[in-house]
């Protein structure tokens, strides 16, 4: 008897429809065929202990299964559930009429109780795509598959309630859940806010400057100036979450198993902040079944690099694509995967190995040369791709006894708010590009051209500070945001000139002068 049961391969963000055809003839073998990994193969020892453990015995026949299509390599333990329904279908104990209107995941115990996998939603969004009926998950999984509309989702906790369900033994009614609303109820609530910051005035300028146009940005300081505590509360100013930008993430982290159990809809943008031992493959995703790194982890977010001169630098180089391109292709001899990774960099540092090289409150022991060493951990390429280069000093004590709260983050976000709407005015005729970071060279031609006192004044800068090319672009994209913030159409002298003040680290000042 041959039965079909259909399921899901996910690569990367990719899903492809699998049918796990199951055929029994007179006979005592298993055989699996269709590029199935170990983790497939073993399949075979769980399914048959849950069918002992819920009252059933193996099939005593011959048993062939393939997974369709056979080129395309099935990984993971996702496919117990399609495997285990099919073979008792193909021994009359699930009636079969319904299975081709259903895609089936999920992992089994030995006691037949079904575990959570990953990849639940893009899986969903295939399933609705491939006009199927419904999707049978794991309970755990149920309310990021529920996020897809237009879909009978239903969560199970064991194999016998997908027996029973088959049968019709017994009701099941599809999950509802109205993820738009718990969407935009979680959107405006942060536990960090930026009142709580006293003094720092210039850098949370810098800070509202980078948000408003998704300017990568790095801050260099002492020890206790509030480098990380300023930069944790940058997810709070950020625009909101659109519903696409939301669907997006939440498939990245769905896929690399993230998604808490109550989660739906990821509705705050990402921050993520690893450690400086962080691997390459870590960071920017890897690995035999190729996964998401901690920039794709970042996308539509915050990707928070404390003590950068920390990082081993091979770590580090390997941003320099990703931070261009805003993706990051993954090849391997078997396959080769593509994930997005439009973040925002934001990196902070100490200026010499000890913390206080120009600190006027502290006596710095660091020898010139250790000084020079600890700053030359840090590529000027890599720089280069900073828009923002921010120095930060200690906080006086005058600032820190003060009562009064600083500005609240729901003030600054709502001029960041204000200059992106700007922005996606400004950029609608082109795909893809959604703030001033994003603008391409003929962009800055088109919305960013300096007047000719502007344009003298950045060509002494460009010559003072021996700039880049890139640079020269940075510093305009900078002023196209800061004239955003104003609401001004033009970009302006005094633009410019601020603008300029946020590429006071760069390479070849640092060399020269390290920080004053």
């Amino acid at each position: 008897m041959l039965i079909k049961t259909y399921c899901a391969a996910v690569n990367g963000l990719d899903v492809t429809t699998v049918c796990v055809e199951v055929s029994m003839v007179r006979g005592l073998q298993f055989h699996l065929t269709g590029l199935a990994d170990t983790a497939v193969k073993e399949s075979y020892d769980r399914i048959k202990a849950a069918l002992v453990n819920n009252g059933f015995k193996m099939p005593t026949m011959d048993i062939t299964v393939n997974l369709s299509p056979a080129d395309i390599k099935k990984e993971g333990s996702g496919y117990d559930l399609p495997l285990a329904i099919g073979i008792l279908a193909a021994n009359n104990k699930v009636t079969s009429t319904e299975l081709n209107r259903y895609l089936l995941v999920g992992e089994l115990g030995l006691d037949g109780q079904l575990q959570p996998i990953r990849g639940t939603l893009p899986i969903a969004i295939r399933a609705r795509a491939e006009k199927f009926k419904g999707l049978i998950v794991p309970e755990q999984n149920i309310r990021e598959a529920a996020v897809v509309n237009n879909l009978e989702v239903y969560g199970m906790s064991s194999l016998m309630d997908v027996i029973d369900f088959f049968n019709q033994c017994r009701h099941f009614e599809p999950t509802v859940i109205d993820t738009r609303r718990e969407f935009y109820e979680q959107q405006s609530h942060f536990d960090l806010d930026f009142a709580d910051v006293k003094g720092q005035e210039s850098v949370k300028r810098a800070l509202e400057v980078a948000a408003a146009g998704g300017h990568n940005l790095i801050m260099i300081g002492p020890p206790g100036s509030g480098k990380s505590m300023m930069a944790k509360r940058l997810p709070g100013i950020l625009p909101p979450l659109s519903l696409a930008e939301s669907l997006e993430t939440t498939q990245i982290h769905s896929v690399a198993g993230k998604l808490s159990r109550d989660t739906s809809l990821i509705s705050q943008r990402p921050f993520r902040a690893p450690h400086h031992t962080i691997s390459q493959v870590a960071l920017v995703g890897g690995g035999n079944n190729p996964q998401p790194g901690e920039i794709s982890l970042a996308h539509n977010g915050v990707l928070f690099c404390d003590e950068l001169p920390e990082f081993n630098r091979s770590v580090l180089e390997v941003l320099r694509q990703p931070l261009e391109d805003r993706c990051i292709t993954i090849s391997r001899a078997r396959n080769t995967v593509e994930y997005p990774c439009s973040f925002m960099m934001v990196a902070s540092m100490n200026p010499c190995p000890c913390g206080y090289y120009g600190d006027p409150t502290h006596h710095c022991v660091c020898t010139p040369g250790q000084i020079e060493r600890y700053l030359n951990r840090i590529s000027g390429p890599l720089l280069d791709r900073i828009d923002i280069h921010c120095e930060i000093q200690a906080v006086p004590f005058a600032e820190l006894s003060k009562m009064q709260p600083g500005e609240s983050s729901a003030v600054i976000r709502e001029r960041v708010i204000a200059a992106r709407k700007i922005q996606e005015e400004r950029f609608k005729p082109f795909k893809g590009i959604h703030c001033n970071a994003m603008m391409t060279e003929k962009m800055l031609h088109q919305f960013a051209e300096p007047d000719v006192t502007s344009l003298d004044m950045l060509r002494m800068a460009m010559e003072r500070l021996k700039l880049s090319a890139r640079a020269y672009s940075r510093i305009l994209k900078v002023a196209r945001t800061i004239a955003d913030l104003e609401g001004a159409e033009t970009v302006q002298s005094h633009h410019i000139a601020e603008a300029i003040g946020y590429r006071n680290l760069d390479r070849g000042d640092w060399a020269e002068r390290g920080i004053t």
